[in-house]
């Protein structure tokens, strides 16, 4: 019996040795992947620069479209002894010269001429017709205000192809002392019939809103994982037109905000109907935008797992060591599972809200706890792991840098911001001052850091 007693108490001790010593295989309570179905960001407020520029050949096209023909009809010969009708002989040549547009307008001139005398009541008279040619000259200085672009033209000199005469009694008579009055008349009226064609010509207002309307239309900048982007212009200021290097340049700002989405297109609408024209001495700049950094949960794992690459996390007597990891998201929160080996066999997971490093680069976990199942007796044996050294130390790696992801980030950007032409005659370009990583959100495809870019960015609206 003695000996039976001993024989049992040995047995005892040697089983509770080794229980106490060997690995224990635990399996923890493994969350189920949970996201919301689309993820919008916070809309950031921009201001962009939008140069309007017309070739002076487009509005040379513009303005021989709505002048042309008979331009000039006077019928009346009693009050100065003429009659005279004028016609746009060839096309308006149109040019810039000194932050002005200087035009040559040829002309076809057709005269009736009255001469005779008057003496006691009685009158002899006699007519003749004339056909003259001619070019005309003018300059206007650009005005641009209320969505139009108007011109004030003045008219300079008439260049006859040949002076004007008739001949009487065989000779050659100039008669231009009758006919450039009788011009001197008409040019007023010329340089408005000019003015008004431009006018009608250069109502750039629904050219631009239209051009506006295409370019805020939602895009899908990245089809693998749903990712859109919107703009909504708010408000649009401008300053004077300038002429110069053959072409009309209308400088404009616009305030505007710019969203990105995941899953789902963005919210935001223009209505052309209600954005307001203001003026402003100078316009504002200030612009930001946000981009879409991506990474793959398993991309992110395999970072991550670099950390834990061939390290033993050591407490004491005890150790684990990190052969597995995988990601997903739960409720806004990433899970880590990690798969363990040492004094303890299995997984364990960890939850956490992704944070940026902005020293590092990196994502990190903050607000990190283990989850553990209180229901079995997976917290009897996994409280050392979870409260103690080793917990700091795995806390400490489960992190993965996004350098990368910053790079392709500015890379997609300045591929929309690099003659980036959403419709023909619209481009947008651009730099971009910095990259800063804000929201972080979990998609059930991969992670997405929203980064926010500064810089300068200009929307171009060239041609008619």
């Amino acid at each position: 019996m003695k000996y039976l007693l001993k024989s049992i108490i040995s047995v005892t001790v040697v089983y509770l040795f080794v229980s106490c010593s060997s690995s224990k295989k635990i399996e923890a309570l493994k969350p189920t992947p949970n996201y919301s179905s689309e993820i919008v960001y916070d809309k950031q407020t921009s201001y962009l620069n939008l140069p309007v520029e017309i070739a002076v050949t487009d509005l040379q096209n513009q303005t021989n479209k709505y002048l042309n023909g008979l331009i000039y009809d006077d019928e009346k010969i009693e009050d100065d002894n003429l009659m005279i009708k004028i016609w746009k002989q060839a096309p308006i040549v149109i040019n810039e010269n000194g932050g002005k547009l200087e035009m040559v307008l040829p002309l076809k001139v057709w005269v009736k001429v009255r001469y005779g005398i008057e003496k006691f009541g009685l009158s002899a008279y006699d007519t003749r017709e004339l056909n003259l040619n001619g070019n005309i000259k003018l300059n206007s200085k650009v005005v641009f205000s209320n969505w139009k672009l108007s011109t004030a033209t003045q008219i300079g000199g008439i260049d006859w192809v040949q002076s004007p005469s008739i001949t009487i009694l065989g000779k050659d008579v100039p008669i231009t002392y009758l006919i450039n009055p009788a011009i001197a008349l008409f040019k007023p009226k010329l340089g408005k019939m000019v003015d008004d064609a431009i006018a009608q010509s250069l109502d750039i207002k629904p050219y631009v809103l239209n051009a506006l309307e295409q370019v805020s239309k939602p895009v899908e900048v990245n089809n693998t994982y749903h990712v859109w982007f919107a703009m909504q212009p708010l408000e649009l200021y401008t300053n004077q037109a300038k002429v110069a290097n053959k072409k009309i340049s209308i400088i404009m700002g616009m305030k505007s905000y710019l969203e990105t989405s995941v899953n789902s297109k963005p919210t935001l609408s223009f209505d052309k109907t209600k954005i307001a024209l203001l003026a402003a001495e100078k316009l504002p700049e200030d612009f930001g935008i946000s981009v879409a950094g991506i990474i793959t949960y398993q991309a992110a794992a395999a970072l991550m797992k670099q950390n834990f690459s061939g390290k033993q996390f050591q407490s004491g007597s005890r150790s684990v060591t990190i052969n597995d990891i995988a990601l997903w998201g739960k409720d806004g929160k990433m899970i880590v599972e990690l798969g363990m080996s040492g004094s303890v066999n299995g997984n364990f997971y960890l939850s956490g809200i992704p944070t940026y490093d902005s020293t590092t680069k990196e994502i990190f976990l903050s607000q990190v706890d283990f989850i553990l199942d209180s229901k079995n007796q997976l917290l009897k044996f996994g409280d050392w792991i979870a409260h103690g050294v080793i917990a700091k130390k795995i806390k400490d790696n489960c992190k993965y840098s996004i350098k990368e992801q910053l790079t392709q980030g500015e890379t997609t950007l300045k591929t929309y911001l690099s003659n980036y032409e959403p419709v023909k005659g619209v481009k947008v370009n651009g730099n971009v001052l910095g990259l800063t990583p804000q929201k972080i959100s979990l998609t059930p495809n991969a992670i997405v850091t929203m980064i926010t870019a500064g810089g300068k960015v200009s929307i171009s609206v060239n041609g008619l």
